[in-house]
């Protein structure tokens, strides 16, 4: 990746109003309140964002809110990548030392990475392409992902726009690959897919549903 690709993302992201009943999990100075996993050098703070870049890297909220144990909850997150990268969030999962995270789903974020699956995905549960996404988002330009779960059911939003909402069945026993994909409570988690990926977080906001 360039070092001209990476200023481009680092730039300054514009400010987002106060939104009522919601809570940041972030400072926007420094990692206080997360804990990064497996390469904590993947992950920094540049501009006000948690910036990932650099080897395979889960980030977890550790913090004071919520006990970071969240069950019901609308999460709004504000995203920009780079050409070509990979990242996500993941949700109702627990700290792990390394490895992709087995315990809870990942909302993708993906562009124009090589992997079929696109940004807004309930990661291999419910996918979606890039013919969903193409008209709502773009690399190098700030977006938000939207993620409300409310009972057993998953609603997620790109730019205010519903891409994915999935109802776990009855009988569901999570993916063939990660069984603990499955609703239940949890913390919050940010991904660093791979040297190759730039992503940068911003303006992570929690509002708890009672």
């Amino acid at each position: 990746m360039t070092r001209i690709c990476c200023l481009i993302l680092l730039a300054v992201a514009p400010a987002v109003a106060a939104e009522e009943g919601f809570t940041s999990l972030f400072n926007g100075k420094d990692l206080t309140g997360w804990k990064a996993s497996e390469h904590p050098e993947t992950f920094s703070v540049m501009d006000g964002g948690i910036v990932a870049h650099g080897p395979r890297s889960h980030c977890f909220y550790a913090g004071d809110v919520g006990n970071h144990n969240f069950k019901d909850f609308e999460l709004k997150v504000d995203v920009r990548t780079a050409p070509g990268s990979n990242g996500g969030i993941f949700f109702h999962t627990e700290y792990q030392d390394a490895g992709w995270p087995g315990k809870g789903f990942e909302v993708q974020v993906n562009n124009t990475h090589g992997d079929k699956v696109k940004s807004g995905s309930l990661y291999h549960v419910k996918d979606i392409g890039e013919d969903v996404i193409k008209p709502i988002v773009k690399d190098g330009e700030w977006f938000t992902e939207h993620i409300v779960v409310k009972g057993d059911t998953v609603t997620i939003s790109l730019n205010g726009k519903q891409v994915v909402q999935w109802t776990q069945p009855a009988d569901w026993q999570g993916t063939s690959d990660f069984a603990g994909r499955r609703i239940g409570e949890g913390t919050i988690a940010l991904q660093g897919h791979d040297p190759n990926s730039t992503v940068q977080y911003k303006n992570i906001l929690i509002k708890l549903l009672r």
